[in-house]
């Protein structure tokens, strides 16, 4: 994973709201509606989180008649935690000393 990639999804995780959406689909698939009942929030506002993880490819959207289902794309969390293992190990590091 690049720097910029990492960084990326580093800024989508970083917001509170979208912890929470995250944490509430580690249950599984999740309508939008539910999504919405959960947090509270305005439709504008829930939907403007969804698009950034969607952009982050951290979460999968289904479309089944008039609702959207979430889902967590694991495959794009298992790169995250490759790159937080190499990091924390040293093995992304450029330096000559």
């Amino acid at each position: 994973m690049q720097n910029n990639t990492a960084l990326s999804l580093l800024k989508a995780l970083g917001s509170p709201v979208r912890l929470d959406i995250l944490k509430n689909l580690t249950d599984g698939e999740m309508c939008v509606c539910t999504i919405l009942k959960q947090l509270k929030l305005s439709q504008n506002l829930v939907s403007h989180h969804l698009a950034i993880l969607r952009e982050n490819d951290l979460i999968i959207a289904r479309k089944e008649g008039k609702w959207v289902h979430y889902s967590l794309n694991s495959a794009r969390f298992t790169q995250l935690k490759v790159f937080i293992e190499d990091f924390a190990s040293g093995k992304n590091s450029k330096s000559n000393c």
